[in-house]
């Protein structure tokens, strides 16, 4: 005999992924950009997207945060901030070159992953970087060590892999991977180099992975599941990936409510609801409430990790801030 079912086979359900949206690595430059527009004033420079997320982006300009490209379209001796996808050393010149004060409002888990390219590259290794090409985050990571990295896009960049001496080689990779493929792009390194070594903990970050997991548990009851991101995120993207490999029906990934197609919820029964670690949560309670409206009220969270990290802000915001706070 079954355990009498919560829902109703005829009813509409929503599974709730829970941890989804923001992560510490977000939260905290996110924070960064707020705090540097009360201390400094507006307007504030950011080079490149502070996170991959739209929202969070139109929101800071309303601000008074202006998004940049590169250090050049910032004015000589203002206020640059580094985004949370880390940047190589050469941009860090090119600020100190125009008299920019910059704030690094890197992710702590990325400047992990710059530290072991640097050391790595001290012992002249050979670094296997298991990336996508052209991500932000990739490009600050290969700035470190340009001589020793060489990218890895998945399990087919495998064939084109030579390195000096099979004895001294290494993987890093990426913090926002699909944890299976990159697993999967492993393994077939090691079949070509069998004495590679790994990093010296995971580089995929917990955000990621974690949210990853729980897309795993909910997809298999899922006709749709609905991502929360940005199409430049690529941890949304990979939840997306995630969600239809581990058996949802189909995966969607939508800016916003209203970018939901009413034709994807036509059969559908079960709605699995996540967002990427760049989300603020109000987006995900616009999606919950425009399903709502079509029938699907009943909304259950699955959760399968509770997140209590927290990262500290840059140290010379918190240096400034002090400053000014012991001013009165």
């Amino acid at each position: 005999m079954t355990e009498p079912e919560t829902t109703p086979r005829t009813g509409k359900r929503v599974l709730l992924a829970k941890p989804r949206g923001y992560c510490a690595g977000v939260d905290r430059a996110v924070q960064t950009v707020e705090e540097a527009l009360t201390l400094y004033g507006a307007p504030i420079y950011v080079r490149k997207q502070i996170v991959h997320n739209k929202h969070v982006v139109q929101t800071l300009e309303a601000k008074g945060a202006i998004f940049v490209e590169e250090n050049e379209e910032v004015p000589e001796g203002a206020t640059v901030i580094f985004s949370a996808h880390g940047v190589a050393p050469e941009v860090y010149e090119q600020a100190r070159e125009r008299s920019l004060k910059a704030i690094d409002a890197t992710c702590p888990l990325v400047t992990k992953v710059h530290q072991e390219a640097r050391r790595f590259a001290s012992e002249d290794y050979d670094i296997l970087l298991i990336g996508h090409e052209g991500h932000e985050e990739v490009i600050g990571t290969a700035g470190e060590a340009p001589a020793h990295i060489q990218l890895v896009d998945g399990p087919d960049g495998v064939d084109k892999v030579t390195v000096r001496d099979p004895n001294k080689v290494v993987w890093l990779s990426q913090t926002t991977l699909s944890v299976d493929e990159t697993l999967e792009t492993v393994a077939r390194l090691r079949q070509k180099l069998p004495l590679l070594q790994s990093p010296p903990s995971d580089d995929i970050c917990y955000a990621t992975s974690n949210r990853q997991h729980v897309v795993k548990e909910i997809a298999p009851d899922c006709d749709v599941v609905i991502v929360v991101g940005s199409r430049n995120s690529s941890n949304s993207v990979r939840l997306v990936e995630v969600a239809v490999d581990a058996g949802a029906r189909a995966g969607h990934l939508v800016d916003f409510a209203d970018e939901i197609d009413d034709a994807w919820l036509a059969d559908a029964r079960t709605v699995g609801v996540t967002s990427g670690a760049s989300v603020p949560d109000e987006l995900v309670q616009q999606v919950l409430a425009h399903l709502a409206e079509r029938g699907f009220t009943d909304v259950e969270e699955i959760t399968t990790a509770n997140e209590r990290l927290t990262f500290s802000l840059p140290q010379e915001l918190k240096r400034d801030m002090k400053a000014a706070a012991s001013r009165g």
